[in-house]
């Protein structure tokens, strides 16, 4: 299984980090275009405000006042449609295109005849001690990916590698050998490495491809600006009670519906429940760019496809943990183009047996320190902007006077907002622009307390619980403000993860496996810290910038 740092800062989709610039399209975005006829869609929650001229979305959101040229290439009848889509015909659209789905604010419509074919592919399996697993999903791939190049096994130091090698000989899979393990980053690299196709797809021996998964991924890299693109990583579980290699899926409904009913404990049945909803390796029903701070910050090596020449030296060998996370910023910071993208799904047997799925997630946390260290100011346990992190501490004093200086703050931020927002960089501003800037403003200002709210409650549950705990000994507003953090930051992740069919009745288990989640994330976290003797990952970042800034 992949190993990862942590979820995107809570609330960084409502970050307030927002910044106002105005779009034209004339203005390239990338010296590599987007291929004729490259399609992108609109993204259904980005706020269409005066008939579209003016678009708001994305992760951390940005305004976008479109050119009145840009406005032409989107616009109906009727203004900018909730999907517009705009097609790559010349590099005016090219630019545009560029634009929007780096702001996250649209997202490319993967189908395009460019797009590599499946004979391009080298899956890449690095496995240790799992017969059983490998079997599956080998099995799992003769059904699923037909017309791929090759399957390269490599054994990480099984106690029985004959049992590997003859899983591997019945599916037509090549075997490498470590003869003593090297890691699952040793492991990738050295399949990467033997590999004859152009694209390398990572798949971990614990996941199981759902049919139509590489179509949707190898759609992402007709564009030559992108190199990496990942799928959704959901719960598996077999249909049949055997789960062995010729085992089904099931549906979400249908899995949730198993695990209420099956005869494991109440407290494995909880958290199998927690990790379908929760799951650090599932990343959401929402295509996105993949980059820092961002809602999709990450994307796990469970399951991915790269281009095997942007790997330069692969993953660190070095990082036991989140190598796949230092991979991805390395890459993006290295101007590629990385994509998420939620159609394409593979399943992955999730942990439930309590102990093993605290120790994973108390080692995802001792990630964080070095991935800090690497890649400065992209892992803060909060990210706010000056004027949020004053609202939100004069909120903490939890005085009358206090509540009321915080309010005085955000006004003062609404108004400063506003200015900026009425069509930065004109003399001529009219009165019509100013009355639009001052309407959006009156929204994003609250919408961006929130997020730091949210991005708070968090921190305080997860990040910082260890020194919360320590003050909550002592101060009364600590253990209260530390209380409804753990119950209402825990009851609005249940409401925003829940699936439909989730009554009532999984709100309290949810609450307490989230907290479990976040004392054994954040004991992790603190850990790793002391191990490395840095406090970078516990520092928040208010600046109000972007890491590269």
């Amino acid at each position: 299984m992949s190993s990862i740092a942590d979820d995107p800062p809570r609330g960084c989709l409502d970050s307030p980090a927002i910044s106002a610039s105005t779009v034209s399209p004339a203005a390239p975005a990338t010296a590599t275009r987007p291929p004729h006829g490259w399609a992108v869609v609109l993204d259904r929650r980005v706020w269409r405000a005066d008939r579209g001229r003016t678009l708001i979305g994305g992760s951390p959101p940005r305004v976008l006042h479109l050119s009145p040229a840009a406005y032409g290439r989107l616009a109906g009848p009727d203004g900018i449609a909730p999907d517009a889509r705009l097609t790559v015909t010349d590099a005016t659209s090219a630019a545009l295109a560029r634009l929007l789905t780096d702001a996250g604010v649209a997202h490319p419509d993967p189908g395009h005849p460019d797009a590599p074919a499946p004979a391009a592919v080298s899956v890449v399996v690095p496995v240790r001690d799992r017969p059983g697993e490998l079997a599956r999903l080998l099995g799992a791939l003769a059904a699923t990916a037909p017309g791929i190049a090759e399957v390269v096994v490599v054994d990480d130091g099984s106690t029985d590698p004959d049992a590997t090698a003859r899983v591997a000989a019945a599916h037509g899979a090549r075997v490498v050998c470590h003869p003593v393990s090297r890691g699952p980053a040793a492991a990738r690299n050295t399949g990467a490495a033997t590999a004859a196709g152009e694209i390398v797809a990572f798949l971990d021996s614990d996941v199981v491809p759902e049919p139509g998964w590489l179509a949707p991924l190898l759609g992402h890299l007709a564009d030559p600006a992108v190199v990496l693109a990942a799928p959704r990583i959901v719960a598996w579980e077999a249909s049949s009670a055997g789960a062995g290699p010729g085992a089904t899926l099931t549906s979400s409904a249908q899995h949730a519906d198993r695990v209420r009913k099956s005869p494991r404990s109440i407290a494995r049945r909880t958290v199998a429940r927690y990790e379908e909803r929760r799951s650090s390796l599932d990343l959401g029903p929402r295509a996105a760019p993949v980059t820092a701070r961002s809602r999709v910050a990450y994307v796990p090596s469970a399951a991915l496809l790269v281009r095997r020449e942007a790997l330069g030296a692969g993953f660190a060998e070095d990082m036991p943990v989140a190598e796949d996370v230092d991979l991805v910023w390395r890459l993006a910071a290295a101007g590629w183009r990385l994509r998420y993208e939620p159609s394409s799904r593979v399943a992955h047997e999730h942990r439930d047996a309590v102990g093993a799925w605290l120790e994973r997630k108390a080692f995802y946390g001792t990630g964080a320190a070095p991935l800090a260290l690497r890649h400065p100011r992209r892992v803060p346990p909060v990210a706010l902007a000056p004027w949020t992190a004053a609202a939100m501490t004069l909120l903490g004093v939890q005085r009358r006077w206090s509540t009321a200086a915080a309010g005085a703050v955000t006004l003062l931020a609404t108004a400063r907002l506003a200015r900026g927002l009425a069509r930065p960089g004109r003399k001529d501003t009219r009165l019509g622009d100013i009355r639009r800037a001052v309407a959006l403003a009156a929204v994003l200002a609250p919408w961006g307390l929130g997020g730091a709210a949210w991005q708070a409650a968090g921190a305080l549950t997860r990040h910082w619980w260890p020194a919360a705990v320590a003050g909550a000994v002592v101060s009364r507003r600590v253990r209260r403000a530390l209380l409804v953090a753990g119950v209402v930051e825990g009851v609005a992740d249940w409401a925003r993860f829940r699936s439909p069919g989730d009554g009532p009745d999984d709100v309290v288990g949810h609450v307490v496996a989230h907290r479990l989640d976040d004392l054994a994330y954040g004991a992790g976290l603190w850990w790793g810290a002391w191990r490395y003797r840095t406090t970078a990952p516990l520092r928040p970042d208010l600046s109000g910038k972007g890491p590269d800034r």
